[in-house]
């Protein structure tokens, strides 16, 4: 027995006609009379009355046609599943990503994942540090990373999706928060808010690293995990933190944001491993970095629109 035979014996059983059922399956009336008579002789019973001008059901038949629907229609099912899957329109994804990008990327990059792809399970770890992802991405918890480079782990790709200001959050009420731009070396006294050292964080090295350069040694009071404890915390007067800009996006009571001069920055990246082509990453990739294309556009606009003179 073969689909087709179950797919003959459907056409008949529906149509109530040989002659109607060959011409719905586009063959022969001879050769699907000789393939339903092929399919009872292997059950051993007989699944049609045949008269002059109808074909009935036994009741034999009207069991047998519920199955075999069944049987026709999962197969149809798992057979348009399988395509939406390798099509990348259906499967799961896990995404981290570091606190800033957490509050500023990520929520509508999600939301136009669940708009673009409506199969596709988006699973999210925000506030993971770079280390933790590049560690999530080897061992398969996660697929994608958003992530602060350098990453330079053997089986990862890494591509750079935009570069990001850093600007610094103050406590509401500090004597800096009266400026509308700040330098590094205003910071020099001052205690600081930081990501977690010791190779936990990139933003701890790049920021120690331009605290020196700047011609001073940061006085870190406090190290967190997370960016919203980091922002907690300078809304509690414990101390600034250098942060990328969007961490602006997070609005924490109690804490200011203001510009820092110069051009100092941080790249954000996303990070997949090398060997995984699972189409629904594929897609999610598209969809990211038509996103940041967009992103760049309409930044790119808004400066082009700004009067002569304006050096904002």
């Amino acid at each position: 027995m073969e689909l087709r035979h179950l797919r003959y014996f459907v056409a008949v059983a529906e149509e109530r006609h040989f002659g109607r059922a060959a011409a719905r399956l586009h063959m022969a009336q001879p050769p699907l009379s000789q393939q339903i008579r092929q399919l009872e002789d292997e059950l051993g019973l007989r699944l049609l009355q045949r008269t002059t001008r109808r074909v009935e059901l036994t009741a034999a038949g009207e069991t047998y046609l519920v199955r075999a629907q069944e049987i026709l229609t999962a197969v149809a099912a798992a057979t348009d599943e399988a395509q939406r899957v390798a099509a990348g329109s259906q499967g799961r994804l896990v995404i981290g990503c570091v606190g800033s990008a957490t509050y500023s990327l990520l929520p509508p990059l999600v939301r136009q994942l669940r708009e673009d792809l409506p199969g596709v399970e988006v699973a999210v770890q925000g506030e993971m540090l770079a280390p933790a992802q590049v560690a999530a991405l080897q061992a398969g918890q996660i697929d994608l990373g958003l992530l602060r480079r350098p990453v330079d782990e053997a089986g990862l790709l890494v591509q750079t999706v935009r570069s990001e200001r850093l600007i610094v959050a103050v406590p509401e009420g500090h004597r800096l928060a009266a400026r509308k731009r700040l330098r590094l070396q205003d910071l020099a006294a001052e205690d600081f808010v930081m990501h977690a050292g010791s190779g936990r964080s990139v933003m701890h090295g790049t920021v120690l690293e331009l605290c020196r350069v700047a011609g001073f040694e940061p006085r870190i009071r406090h190290e967190v995990a997370e960016t919203s404890t980091l922002v907690t915390f300078v809304a509690a007067g414990l101390g600034v933190a250098v942060v990328p800009a969007s961490v602006a996006e997070l609005q924490v009571p109690g804490a200011a944001y203001r510009p820092l001069t110069g051009k100092l920055t941080v790249e954000l990246a996303v990070a997949t491993r090398a060997d995984d082509d699972a189409p629904p990453l594929q897609r999610a990739l598209e969809v990211l970095l038509r996103r940041i294309r967009r992103e760049q556009g309409s930044t790119a606009a808004v400066r082009g629109s700004r009067p002569a003179g304006d050096r904002r």
